[in-house]
């Protein structure tokens, strides 16, 4: 047994709805943010020159280091006027303009002492801003690229700015420890922002699923409702059709032309009577709507039975008297999902048992399949976890925060869905193995947590 994928009904509208709540083919870096990053950065060049220039009285190119902040200006002039604020460049087009960045920082850099200034580190910001909002290979490549600008800054550039008449120079270690800090610092701050962001990425899209999925199943809580309401509602004015029909086929003359038509109307409203009887008792045999309670085994024996096949076996088993529960959208939701998850890898049979006693109330879904995977098992309960045959989880290089998404929707959500719905409800989760194989899930509650009042 592997983790449960999240395939609920309706999945291909759900699906696309995940796949527009985490983004598709558009970057989600908008130029509007990426243009005042730059402003920000262009201003603080040039105050900083002016400062070292006038106030500090350094000598230094100040008109080449002006034309270069100047450069910047004019590039993010050019895309404030091509493109609107909201304008989502693609990965690639984001990768090129943090490339022109970075090169405007380094001739600044080379005009003012290279690794010798200290605001080399500014060359780190453009990396930040990648790693973030861009896939793996383009954060990598800006990194890369950024490595490459660092050496050359090591090995070519102009004197650092010092008092006029004197020259000041660091020493060739100094300066190669400052490369090897920077090159640390790179690699450091590539990974690390890359994988924050991927692992938040994660967690929104599944809780986007987790969210689509639980409002999905209380819309069908509403529609058990209204069907018992308009059950209700009818009943009254079907009892007087029901009435007068009888009224009518006792003045008519039996063997007149109206009698066969009044007894049919008779019939005809007998029977819509039966199917809002049926609506009725169907949605107070499926515990839906927000005050239903069911005893304990006949709700998981409810959630059991759709997965009953002459392939698996799904046996509920608890002892008699069992505790009435509030059946909440989330039990449903989350527990239906695991017995399914098991009916689909059991070779045979799947053992839904629940046991009680006075504080708590325990549910352990168990089947006679192969198992968790070792290298699943831990991971059980984050997004996007899965083995499953011919099914691919995003990995962390796929889960870069603008990856498309659409191909990989519903894969290994189920598991995760389930978790946090159940976590919701006050459960504790235990996943494991079997000592005579089979994977097993245990959840836990207070008892107190799912107990109807008075049950």
């Amino acid at each position: 047994m592997t983790s449960l994928d999240f395939v609920p009904s309706g999945r291909s509208r759900l699906a696309a709805r995940i796949a527009a709540l985490t983004r598709g083919e558009e970057g989600r870096l908008r130029l509007g943010t990426l243009n005042m990053l730059r402003g920000m950065s262009l201003a603080g060049q040039a105050i900083t020159v002016l400062f070292v220039h006038f106030v500090l009285g350094f000598e230094l190119p100040l008109l080449a280091c002006l034309l270069v902040i100047f450069a910047g200006a004019v590039f993010t002039g050019a895309l404030n006027i091509a493109y609107p604020a909201q304008h989502r460049p693609s990965d690639l087009a984001a990768f090129s303009y943090l490339m022109i960045d970075q090169a405007q920082v380094s001739i600044l850099l080379y005009l003012t002492g290279g690794l010798q200034n200290p605001f080399t580190l500014t060359l780190l910001a453009a990396v930040v801003v990648a790693s973030s909002s861009l896939n793996l290979r383009y954060a990598l490549a800006l990194g890369g690229y950024t490595l490459a600008l660092i050496t050359l800054l090591a090995a070519y550039h102009l004197p650092l700015p010092w008092s006029a008449g004197e020259a000041f120079s660091l020493p060739p270690i100094y300066v190669t420890g400052v490369w090897i800090a920077l090159m640390l610092s790179l690699g450091f701050t590539t990974i690390a922002t890359f994988r924050i962001s991927s692992e938040s990425s994660r967690m929104q899209a599944g809780y986007a699923a987790m969210e689509l999925a639980l409002a999905a199943e209380q819309k069908m809580a509403a529609i058990g409702s209204l069907a018992a309401a308009a059950a209700h509602e009818l009943g009254t004015p079907l009892g007087t059709i029901a009435v007068v029909a009888k009224e009518l086929q006792r003045e008519l003359p039996k063997d007149g032309p109206l009698a066969e038509d009044a007894q049919l109307l008779r019939a005809q409203v007998e029977r819509c009577r039966e199917i809002l009887g049926r609506l009725a008792q169907h949605r107070e045999s499926d515990g839906l709507g927000p005050d239903a309670r069911l005893p304990l085994l006949a709700f998981l024996d409810d959630l059991a039975q759709p997965h009953r096949t002459l392939k698996t076996q799904v046996a509920v088993e608890g002892a008699e008297d069992s505790p009435v529960i509030k059946v909440l959208p989330e039990l449903r939701y989350a527990i239906g999902n695991l017995i399914a998850n098991a009916a689909d890898f059991a070779e045979r049979q799947v053992r839904v048992s629940a046991m009680w006693d006075a504080s708590r109330i325990v549910v352990r879904v168990r089947d006679d399949g192969p198992g968790f995977a070792q290298e699943v098992l831990a991971k059980l309960g984050e997004p996007y976890v899965t083995t499953r045959p011919g099914r691919t989880a995003l990995t962390d290089e796929q889960l870069g925060p603008a990856q498309p998404r659409q191909q990989h929707v519903g894969m290994g959500l189920g598991f995760f869905i389930a978790k946090t719905l159940l976590e919701r409800t006050g459960a504790e989760l235990t996943f494991g193995n079997a000592f005579d194989g089979g994977a097993s899930v245990t959840m836990a509650w207070p008892r107190g947590r799912l107990e109807a009042d008075g049950g």
